[in-house]
């Protein structure tokens, strides 16, 4: 199916191994032991951490010794989502990858490039023999997307460089040197069940074909929110007709701008076909309104078995209601730069028939604390006054430009120097784990470079092929260049 040559070989051989091994979020055992293996079977002094963060060392290669150590950073961990209609388990099945063009795709998953092409070029550059370089730590860390657990966890000492190139992002050209701290806030509606009045119609609503994409780097492109879709249709709805919530599942990981939305409802039955006409309307205005960074979506209204029972209708009227009032998308852009500087993701919405709660999983993104945390408290409000039971989470540090960064000096100038323009240095607005590094190894000197994904967090998740080799290259260049140390 190949298109095009998968350059360099020794990058994709590692990935190909890489997408071999399941490795979800918090559920990395599998993914440790390979690398633990991968180090040891090459001589390399390997170790692990008491949460899961592995590190391999290599010696300068001749004539290299006295350069400073370079600390190369990736995470293990990778997002799991797949399309509704495929049959994969993540923690089984090995990713299933093709070539369409210039793009590596996954058959309707997420691809694991985020991460797993920075683990793989580490791999690939821990098993060769004819690259020059100074002292090296490869390090690997775990749960960056679900909790940076491994960041969290990982104590002072475990690293000894003095310099860090952190291999997670997404955009081939860019050398990021800051980025947004993060946090979640979750709300809990606790309700009771009723039965529901006779004669009424049940249904189902789905949104789905979305983009979707990641919550950070993608929130700015004016992507829609099936959450928020959904929300929007029920909240018109319910000041319309005398609608009954009977089950709600939207959406996915926090770190996902959602792609999907369903619920089940049930109006009386000579309200239905007003229902239909409704849903239809809606769909051509949403239609209209995401035309260009929306092209697939499909709005599904289908008949269910009459339902008995429903969620108490003053539980379902407040949450609709907070749905509907709740912030979602870029809040503020950087004073400065042409950045987003705040912002929220309306992830996932669950009802938990166990517990008798409906639970919501929001993040929240800022590069400035105390707008992250006003970020946070606004959501926390709406809830509030919607009854429900909030938490605000601890959250992780954004990550500070050094404007004196000799990494960044040397990267700017090899870039110049290969490909003969300019890269663009900036931030990103997303969680790296540089802001946590930062906090722990103060004075570190890190940058973030990585080839280019889109669709990030989606099953759309693709890689640009040819950026791989260039930053390959770019990355030898680098390693080349680093200066002796004091």
């Amino acid at each position: 199916m190949s298109e095009i040559e998968l350059k360099p070989s020794c990058v994709f051989d590692c990935f190909a191994q890489v997408n071999q091994v399941p490795r979800p979020s918090k559920k990395e055992e599998r993914m440790i032991a390979f690398l633990m293996d991968f180090g040891q079977k090459l001589g390399l002094e390997t170790k692990c951490d008491e949460v899961g963060n592995v590190l391999i060392r290599k010696p300068a290669t001749p004539g290299m010794e006295n350069r400073k150590t370079l600390i190369l950073q990736s995470h293990m961990d990778m997002v799991c989502e797949k399309n509704a209609n495929v049959d994969f388990d993540f923690q089984n099945d090995a990713i299933q990858t093709y070539i369409d063009g210039e793009w590596m795709k996954a058959k309707g998953t997420t691809l694991g490039a985020d991460d797993g092409m920075g683990v793989a070029m580490e791999m690939a550059l821990l098993q060769s023999n004819d690259i020059e370089h100074g002292p090296i730590e490869c390090v690997f860390t775990r749960d960056e997307e679900t909790g940076l657990t491994g960041a969290f966890g990982m104590k002072s000492g475990f690293m000894n460089g003095e310099m860090l190139i952190n291999l997670d992002s997404e955009d081939e050209g860019e050398i990021f040197v800051s980025c947004a701290g993060g946090c979640r806030t979750t709300a809990q509606f606790s309700y009771e069940i009723e039965p529901l009045p006779k004669d009424f119609f049940t249904f189902s609503l789905t949104i789905k074909g979305l983009q979707g994409g990641h919550s950070g780097d993608d929130i700015d492109k004016k992507r829609a929110n099936a959450n928020k879709l959904l929300a929007r249709f029920l909240y018109v709805s319910q000041k319309k007709f005398d609608l009954r919530l009977v089950d709600i599942q939207a959406g996915g990981l926090h770190n996902a701008i959602p792609r999907e939305a369903s619920c089940v409802c049930a109006v009386p039955t000579k309200d239905k076909e007003q229902v239909r006409i409704d849903w239809n309307l809606f769909a051509a205005d949403v239609e209209e309104e995401y035309s260009v960074t929306e092209k697939t979506p499909e709005f599904i209204l289908e008949s269910q078995d009459s339902a008995t029972e429903a969620i108490d209708k003053r539980t379902s009227t407040r949450l609709i209601s907070a749905l509907q009032a709740v912030d979602n998308g870029v809040f503020a852009m950087c004073q400065d730069i042409a950045l987003v500087e705040t912002s929220s993701n309306l992830a996932s919405i669950r009802r938990n028939p166990e517990t008798k709660t409906i639970d919501i999983n929001s993040s929240q993104r800022s590069s400035i604390y105390s707008a992250r945390l006003n970020m946070a408290n606004t959501l926390a409000a709406v809830f509030e006054l919607a009854g429900a039971k909030v938490e605000i989470g601890e959250g992780y540090p954004g990550w500070k430009m050094n404007p004196d960064s000799e990494i960044l000096r040397i990267a700017v100038d090899q870039y110049r120097k290969l490909f003969a323009k300019e890269p663009v240095v900036r931030g990103i607005h997303a969680g790296l784990e540089c802001g946590l590094f930062s906090e722990k190894y103060p004075g570190l000197d890190m940058i973030s470079i990585g080839p280019t994904l889109r669709g990030v967090h989606s099953p759309d998740e693709r890689l640009l092929i040819p950026t791989v080799q260039m930053v390959w290259d770019h990355l030898i260049a680098i390693l080349k260049n680093i200066p002796e140390a004091n």
